[in-house]
């Protein structure tokens, strides 16, 4: 290879890194910015802004008067109560405020208990100069707040759980939507528990999970729930689950029943035990 050659190769060379370190350098600003636009440049001015964990813990009133104007009116003219304290700030997932939850335990005889109002319902009404001196009233009457519904809470059950909560505090399951080839469903008031005890019990994939061991019945005679015998070998170490007619799909063929639930065998293993 000739000197010059060399000379070709090295300029080339040198060519390139500068390119490169060129596009490093135009490439830091954006991927920068990229990777911060996410920060604001926020500086907290008391007159707009709030701080969540200065409601936590504030006193919250109700009144008929009009104070939306943000004035007090003296105090011999105040028409108002106090309800009880914000407990909670609600938020939605796209970051706005929803509801702060105030906690309205033993007000004028109503029971404890907790409500949800809206953040635009609430009026910062001032009690001096200083940005930090304010009332929290809501336009409501009394009635209102007695009327107003009772928050439930995420860690709260509801009123269709609590439906599906038997007595024994195992939750009830939906009964599965299978059908089978030569099987027709059957009709709860025409079995009898002779025809029932001892029927294999299916999950909704045909594992065999059980039997049909017991049948209680109510007062008047119709059964109530079956007890199924889950498990265990030859009797033993079975474990025993009562479960409503509900939840069970019944099938039938020329005197042949299958029972059917919406669960594993496992599943019903986890669930609590019937005790008799």
């Amino acid at each position: 290879m000739t000197v010059s050659s060399h000379q070709k190769i090295r300029s080339s060379a040198r060519t390139l890194l500068a390119s490169a370190a060129t596009a490093l350098v135009l490439a830091v600003p954006a991927y920068a910015d990229g990777h911060t636009a996410a920060f604001s440049d926020m500086q907290f001015d008391a007159k707009v802004n709030l701080n969540a964990s200065e409601l936590i813990g504030a006193r919250v009133y109700v009144s008929e008067m009009d104070m939306s104007d943000g004035m007090l009116p003296p105090e011999n003219e105040r028409k108002w109560d106090d309800i009880g304290e914000i407990h909670e700030i609600v938020l939605t997932r796209a970051g706005d405020v929803g509801s702060v939850i105030v906690d309205v335990g033993g007000f004028l005889g109503i029971g404890e208990r907790e409500v949800a109002i809206d953040m635009s319902q609430l009026q910062f009404v001032s009690d001096g100069e200083d940005a930090y001196e304010y009332f929290i009233v809501v336009n409501a009457s009394v009635a209102g707040v007695e009327d107003a519904p009772e928050y439930r809470g995420a860690d709260m059950e509801t009123e269709a759980d609590a439906d599906m909560r038997d007595a024994d505090e195992r939750m009830r399951l939906t009964a599965p939507a299978v059908t089978r080839d030569g099987y027709e469903p059957a009709e709860i008031e025409q079995l009898t528990t002779e025809m029932l005890t001892g029927a294999r019990v299916y999950s909704a994939a045909d594992e065999d999970i059980g039997e049909v061991g017991e049948l209680l019945l109510k007062d008047d005679g119709m059964i109530d729930r079956a007890v199924i015998d889950v498990g265990g070998f030859l009797g033993l170490g079975e474990h025993h689950v009562a479960v409503t007619m509900e939840e069970l799909t019944i099938l039938q063929s020329d005197g042949d029943l299958r029972v059917y639930i919406d669960a594993t065998q496992e599943a019903l293993e986890a669930q609590p035990e019937y005790e008799g």
